[in-house]
């Protein structure tokens, strides 16, 4: 331990004692010895403790973004050395300066601001909210290549933006089918900017309407199987069976911590959205055992997250948990449009937008989709007195 954390293997230095308190304080030693031999993040360290003064987020900004360099700056924000951010949106600035900085003058002129003022800065105000997910970065960046994409392509037509019609982008729409909504973020900036002529416009794309259902049967089963089978690893069954009772997808769940979790006169509650849900017996006993079993690493809040990544301070991955519910028979997917079809037969669509914190257009679409009619409830709660 010394050896790794000191610049003359003497001693620890002054400001990673926090670290190396981390470290001999763990559960396990022996898998704290393992990882302190094999792991790619314990030799960075050890290069990083020769000049403990240079451990900031910035410095560990301009190494390459890998496992490791992950792995590294969650330890150092664990241990208190760093202090915490939302890496999430640090994630999206980072990546849109290397973007920016490897365009040439002419896009890059363009996208610096459109990125700064618009995409990074809506990003901030999300993120002061506490929701800015991994999701939200991975969408912003593919906005943002979205409009990279878009200037490219007017470069071929040999067109500027103060040159664009409506029939340049009918033709950028058909030829791009993928990037069509993701364009229109920048032509609505550019707009209000007039560095194009106004009233121009990209329809979006009739709303596809999900095609992978489960049969009721089916469902009760996989949910059951959540509850009652103890060869599943316990954050799987965690996971699948959030999916399969509140339609929850993977990117919210993944957001779970334990402030989440509410217990009081005997019931347990999952705060989702600001609303609380009692959470059947079972499965807040499995929610208990996974924030007992996981690792006791914090995020940026101070709070655990239900189902922590390989990276301390950091969630699991959606895309990879996804995989993880694929290859243990419970796929998300399906399970999920299946409860929120359960779900629209006994509550409007409104108030299943205010639940879940979807649109209330998305919300309407499945309730068309279930053969619900909320006329009746709409007219209702206009009716009713307002308090």
């Amino acid at each position: 331990m010394t050896d790794l954390l000191s610049a003359d293997g003497a001693s620890v230095a002054q400001p990673l004692q926090p670290l190396a308190a981390v470290l001999t304080g763990a559960d396990n030693p022996y898998h704290v010895l393992q990882w302190l031999r094999r792991s790619p993040a314990a030799h960075l360290l050890g290069r990083l403790a020769l000049d403990p003064e240079a451990l900031n987020h910035k410095s560990l900004d301009t190494l390459p973004q890998r496992a490791a360099t992950t792995y590294v700056r969650g330890l150092l924000v664990t241990a208190g050395i760093l202090p915490p951010r939302d890496e999430n949106l640090a994630l999206l600035t980072n990546w849109v300066a290397r973007t920016v900085a490897e365009l040439p003058a002419r896009h890059a002129n363009l996208i610096r601001p459109f990125a700064e003022w618009h995409i990074i800065r809506d990003a901030r105000r999300r993120s002061s909210r506490g929701r800015y997910t991994y999701a939200a970065h991975k969408g912003d960046c593919g906005n943002v290549l979205a409009t990279i994409n878009f200037l490219n392509w007017l470069g071929t037509q040999h067109l500027s933006l103060s040159q664009l019609q409506q029939r340049h982008l009918d033709t950028w729409a058909i030829e791009r089918p993928t990037l069509r909504s993701r364009s229109i973020p920048f032509l609505r900036w550019s707009t209000a900017r007039r560095l194009c002529p106004p009233d121009l416009v990209i329809e979006r794309s009739a709303a596809q309407l999900p095609g992978h259902f489960q049969a009721e049967e089916e469902h009760r089963k996989e949910l059951l199987r959540c509850f009652n089978d103890p060869e599943l690893p316990l954050e799987v069954r965690v996971a699948a069976a959030l999916v399969r009772l509140y339609a929850l997808p993977l990117t919210r769940i993944v957001e779970l911590t334990d402030d989440h979790i509410r217990r009081d006169q005997g019931h347990t509650y999952l705060t989702v959205n600001q609303h609380p849900f009692v959470l059947p017996p079972k499965l807040a006993r499995l929610i208990d055992d996974q924030l007992q079993y996981s690792p006791r690493h914090s995020n940026a809040a101070g709070c655990r997250y239900l189902l922590p990544g390989h990276s301390p301070g950091r969630p699991r991955n959606p895309l990879g948990l996804a995989d993880t519910l694929r290859h243990h028979g419970l796929p998300a997917r399906a399970a999920r449009n299946t409860a929120m079809m359960d779900a629209l037969v006994d509550l409007p669509p409104m108030v299943m937008a205010d639940l879940l914190g979807i649109h209330p257009k998305t919300a309407e679409r499945w309730a068309t989709l279930a053969g619900g009619n909320w006329s009746e409830y709409l007219a209702a709660r206009r009716a009713a007195p307002q308090r």
